[in-house]
């Protein structure tokens, strides 16, 4: 009997990743109650930027905590940036030189990584840029980059999946002067979604370990811009969504209940070059995509994930109601063309090969904050070969953009090619990606590649790379200093 029970523990952990749960993390859980769609979608405040003399805007965050009211009389626990719960929409545009200035209230360090953001690395916000209690962190650079949809979140090593799952995240929008005629108005024909599924307890606070299990969180509750049942009121015939899967480990397959058709105007790190038409489209955690959809006066439509068969992707959810008005405002066609944008790589460019081990080692090691495992010099094209011989995993790398080149030598479908800087590497799929790096050179400070699942991340499938002048590879040290690294930014 002894024996037996011993086999039926050690298999558990086995039998739970076969199927897709995590019974420590919160993974496969009976789902919600039916939505009815009452509340209305919470819009993230637009941060208004102190203009310096000089001409720099400055946006002030704060980490605070509090409590919110997101089931109906409960109140939550939450962090946020500048109120309880979630941060501002932060907005510049290309040619802007801003600086953050963010601020510390937790109890505990953290720090705000610029996802998507092509700055230098001292700017970038990963683990070696920590904030402590009571501090202020004030990164500054110029934006220099194509328009995009980028967020900010923490990142400290061992600690992320559980900051971004109390709530701090927000976005960060990018625009290009003389860019396409798309919808802009914030709010009403430019809307944010950021999807986050949740498990709740029953007095309302967060549940689940997002640092056990296979996956860590896979919620039961999808909180749309921190909004649980929510609808928006439509006022034109047509809008943009800018859609980010804020979300710990969930796949999202979005498509409308009605299965109207809709046009992918931009993915991760930008437009694409013609709008892609489509009625399905997947992301994956960090993972954004921006799309534009037309509405009939007075009809209602409910915007579903559809489940699928990965392991972060179980159940069919809907997530918010589109209710528009009687009457609608006009608005122009799609531009036929949105931008030109190639990102290729030259004959014999360097191939470098990552192979996802489990959930805690790219090519056989764990995150080290001392070890450099790439020297990459400044404006490099090259192939990176993402081999994933196991469960769903996806693969974010800072800094860059790239262009996925296939998916086990099949073309990606063509709205998921790019440019991007996350994509899903599907288990037992080797995925390749043409990258195109920035030219901010620092040999002592580095960049992070690692899989957005943030239970994946904080146990240790990362690593660092650093960028440097063309020709001195061979010159920079693959060692960091130990904890003073860190220390004397805070």
């Amino acid at each position: 009997m002894q024996r037996r029970r011993f086999l039926l523990a050690a298999a558990l952990p086995a039998l739970a990743a076969a199927c897709g749960t995590d019974q420590d993390g919160g993974g496969s859980s009976v789902p919600p109650e039916k939505l009815t769609f009452n509340n209305r979608l919470r819009i993230p405040p637009l941060a208004q930027p102190k203009v310096q003399p000089d001409g720099i805007k400055r946006f002030d965050l704060t980490m605070r905590s509090g409590q919110t009211e997101i089931l109906p009389g409960k109140q939550t626990p939450t962090w946020g940036f500048n109120s309880g719960f979630l941060g501002p929409t932060i907005r510049a545009a290309r040619g802007d030189t801003v600086q953050l200035a963010v601020a510390n209230t937790l109890g505990e360090a953290s720090t705000v990584h610029w996802h998507g953001m092509r700055l230098p690395a001292r700017m970038d916000g990963g683990p070696h840029q920590p904030v402590e209690p009571g501090a202020t962190w004030s990164p500054r650079w110029t934006i220099d980059q194509p328009a995009a949809t980028s967020w900010y979140h923490p990142h400290p090593h061992g600690s992320t999946a559980m900051h971004v799952y109390r709530g701090l995240a927000g976005l960060f929008l990018l625009d290009e002067p003389g860019g396409p005629d798309l919808p802009h108005a914030y709010g009403v024909t430019d809307v944010p979604l950021i999807l986050q599924d949740k498990r709740f307890a029953a007095d309302g606070s967060f549940t689940g370990d997002p640092l056990k299990g296979t996956f860590g969180i896979l919620g039961d509750h999808v909180l749309v811009n921190g909004t649980y049942n929510p609808f928006f009121e439509v006022k034109a015939q047509r809008i943009r969504l800018r859609v980010l899967n804020g979300s710990n480990a969930r796949r999202y397959h979005l498509r409308f209940a009605d299965g109207r058709r809709f046009h992918v105007v931009a993915t991760d790190a930008g437009l694409v070059n013609a709008p892609v038409e489509v009625d399905t489209v997947s992301l994956t955690p960090g993972e954004r995509i921006e799309i534009v959809v037309g509405f009939a006066p007075g009809e209602q439509v409910v915007l579903t994930s559809v489940g699928g068969k990965a392991d972060i992707d179980e159940g069919d959810l809907d997530l918010i109601k589109f209710v528009a008005a009687a009457k609608l405002a006009a608005m122009p066609d799609l531009p036929a063309r949105l931008a030109d944008r190639h990102i290729d790589v030259p004959a014999g460019a360097r191939v470098r090969h990552f192979k996802l081990n489990g959930h805690d080692a790219i090519n056989g090691e764990s995150m080290d904050m001392t070890r450099i495992d790439e020297i990459v010099p400044a404006g490099a094209q090259e192939i990176w070969e993402i081999e994933n011989n196991v469960y769903a995993h996806n693969f974010h790398i800072h800094e860059v953009a790239f262009r996925v080149l296939d998916v086990d030598g099949k073309p990606p479908l063509a709205y998921a090619a790019g440019p991007k800087d996350t994509v899903y590497v599907p288990g037992k799929t080797t995925v390749r990606l043409a990258v195109q790096f920035g030219e901010h050179t620092d040999p002592g400070w580095p960049y992070m590649y690692h899989c957005h699942i943030l239970r994946h991340e904080d146990s240790g499938m990362m690593g660092q790379f650093v960028i440097v002048k063309p020709g001195t590879e061979q010159f920079v040290s693959r060692t960091l200093p130990g904890a003073e690294h860190a220390g004397h930014l805070r």
